[in-house]
């Protein structure tokens, strides 16, 4: 079942990505209250002038019969000292079983351990 296509479509090298995880807001507030979570792993550091941003995308889990996905790109990176940074994240999932759920967070920490 080993192949050498898992080699050829893995990426040598990499720029930095960032974990993130969190709750979408409660939606159908009178209907059928619920949230959902997410988690996953950024895109890789795409840089524009002096700054640089990060790809979303990822689903959330399941209530009930549904799901949401999440597809966006962070705010420019925000200095938290010592050399390392996280991304401010906000917008709206996609709309299925007729809403969609507002979200709001960071990132984590790059390379958290450091060097």
């Amino acid at each position: 079942w080993r192949s050498n296509k898992l080699d050829q479509c893995c990426i040598k090298e990499q720029r930095h990505v960032h974990e993130f995880l969190g709750s979408v807001k409660v939606a159908e507030i009178f209907e059928d209250p619920h949230n959902h979570r997410f988690a996953g792993i950024t895109g890789e550091a795409i840089f524009c002038g002096d700054q640089h941003f990060h790809k979303i995308c990822t689903n959330t889990d399941f209530y009930e019969d549904h799901f949401h996905s999440i597809a966006d790109k962070t705010g420019p990176a925000i200095d938290v000292g010592d050399g390392r940074h996280v991304h401010f994240v906000d917008g709206d999932t996609t709309i299925v079983d007729g809403h969609n759920h507002e979200f709001i967070f960071a990132t984590l920490i790059e390379n958290p351990i450091g060097d």
